[in-house]
């Protein structure tokens, strides 16, 4: 593409939450595009055996999101396999369930809402401002890109359901970032977009059960069914790659807009 981001082999890739369902799917999808992959997570022994399936071109870094000096050592592992040019920020893992007051007018845990904005608002920005640093030395492509960035939220962003309000801030911030980030960073050729998926079918979300399943499936308008990880990685593979989408939020849902419970 003469004007986006084309793929060398030298160019890599970073994936926060390589290891997860979406973040898998991702890793997979880059690799098979001949992209050098760095799977950046906590989970080592998923992370460890996805690597090890791949056959070589990827590696795997313990990364803490929100801690500088973690993220500038999965970078400087980056560097070491060629130029970073990817970066899909992609890691979750951690959620809390509570009403801002409760039915016995308690209210919410402070520590809560914080650890889960640390985790999705705070980490994203701290990968995004690290990597985009690094970035910004790459030599640009004729179009003058240096790199591109896709972070991800939800449709809970728009739609926070009971409980969620702690992940609904989180992820309306990652949204709001987006347009900021990609006007920031525009003076150094590097693009920012951001994904918003619906109900998705990964290992964790499986694991409600075949009942919640059904109804998570009733609410999406069409297609009837559950988001598929590839979808996802599609949609990203995209957004890396089209060099005129720029500063976008693209919602990834079958028409859903998730009620209020």
């Amino acid at each position: 593409m003469e004007n986006g981001m084309t793929t060398s082999a030298s160019d890599v890739a970073l994936v926060t939450g390589g290891a997860g369902g979406l973040g898998e799917a991702v890793v997979r999808r880059l690799h098979k595009m001949g992209t050098k992959v760095v799977v950046a997570d906590l989970a080592d022994e998923r992370a460890e055996a996805l690597v090890g399936s791949l056959g070589g071109g990827a590696v795997y870094r313990r990364t803490d999101v929100t801690s500088e000096e973690s993220v500038h050592a999965t970078l400087d592992a980056a560097a070491e396999l060629g130029t970073l040019r990817h970066v899909v920020i992609a890691h979750g893992g951690w959620g809390v369930a509570e009403r801002v007051v409760d039915r016995d007018g308690n209210p919410a845990s402070l520590q809560g809402f914080t650890k889960t904005l640390d985790l999705y608002l705070v980490g994203t920005y701290n990968i995004l401002r690290l990597a985009a640093a690094r970035m910004a030395a790459n030599v640009p492509t004729a179009g003058g890109e240096r790199g591109a960035v896709v972070a991800t939220a939800s449709i809970a962003a728009y739609e926070g359901q009971i409980g969620q309000s702690a992940y609904a801030a989180a992820k309306a911030g990652v949204v709001g970032l987006t347009l900021a980030a990609a006007r920031d960073l525009s003076s150094v050729g590097i693009r920012v977009n951001t994904v918003a998926p619906g109900t998705m079918r990964t290992a964790m979300m499986e694991s409600v059960g075949d009942e919640a399943l059904a109804k998570f499936t009733g609410n999406v308008p069409f297609p009837k069914r559950l988001g598929d990880p590839e979808e996802f990685a599609a949609l990203v593979e995209h957004l890396l790659t089209n060099g005129y989408i720029n500063g976008e939020v693209v919602r990834l849902d079958g028409a859903q807009r998730f009620a209020p419970r």
